[in-house]
């Protein structure tokens, strides 16, 4: 199928590793420019390159999303490197999982507002775009109650409920807007692979109750944002898409 992103323009925070860097690419391999954002400079670079190397146009910029100030620059100057936005994916997380108040800061701060104020910069874009869409990345711990209840699911869920009103804000600019909820993801260098080394007995529980009896994968969630980002999708708006594997229950 053709999702008819050939010549789009994407930006992706997060984008140098784990479900960013599968969605930059998956949005590469299907012809669109894709600009990214991260903290480390060296992976932002990285990462650019290797788009490049998929022959379409990237660009990319390392900075701290919770500075709304260097995001909307880097919102702009995507903006201007790639001529114009399609779509938005807001993937960053602090992964702030607890109940102190460093916690409950770092995922307002990082999870909720750098959501927020990046829609708030590529609005006047997206308004532009024939097929404009924005995507948030929640969490399944945002639809329903699991180990990371506190500041973690609690803001995964307000960002949840945030897509949904944008939905029904900005369906009169012709913009759509989606959140996706992914289930436990493994990769090198990402969050399970700590708890495996570092807490052992959460990872073999956890791994217990997926039903497929494996964890997901940073493609395998790609795959959703970018569909669910196409033109081909384009009745597609105020969903939450959850891709974990039948490992929830909520109806």
């Amino acid at each position: 199928m053709d999702l008819g992103l050939k010549g789009k323009r994407v930006l992706v925070t997060g984008g140098s590793k784990g479900i960013g860097r599968a969605v930059a690419e998956g949005f590469a391999a299907e012809g669109a420019h894709v600009a990214i954002c991260a903290r480390n400079a060296a992976e932002v670079a990285a990462t650019v390159a290797a788009l490049k190397g998929m022959g379409v146009n990237a660009f990319g910029h390392a900075l701290d999303v919770a500075d709304s100030k260097a995001l909307a620059q880097w919102v702009n100057d995507s903006a201007a490197a790639l001529g114009g936005v399609d779509a938005l994916v807001c993937n960053v997380s602090a992964l702030a999982v607890g109940d102190s108040e460093e916690t409950w800061d770092k995922s307002f701060r990082v999870d909720m507002m750098h959501s927020v104020n990046a829609v708030a910069a590529a609005v006047p874009y997206l308004e532009k775009s024939a097929s404009a869409s924005i995507v948030l990345i929640s969490s399944v711990s945002g639809f329903e109650v699991d180990f990371a209840a506190g500041s973690y699911g609690a803001i995964k869920a307000a960002l949840i409920h945030y897509s949904k009103g944008l939905s029904r804000q900005l369906v009169a600019k012709g913009i759509r807007v989606n959140v996706v909820s992914p289930g436990n993801t493994y990769f090198d260098g990402g969050i399970w692979q700590t708890i495996e080394n570092n807490v052992p007995d959460l990872y073999s529980s956890t791994l217990k109750v997926n039903p497929t009896g494996k964890f997901g994968t940073p493609q395998e969630v790609a795959n959703g944002v970018v569909f669910i980002s196409s033109p081909v999708a384009s009745r597609i708006s105020g969903t939450n898409l959850v891709i974990d594997g039948a490992l929830t229950v909520a109806v």
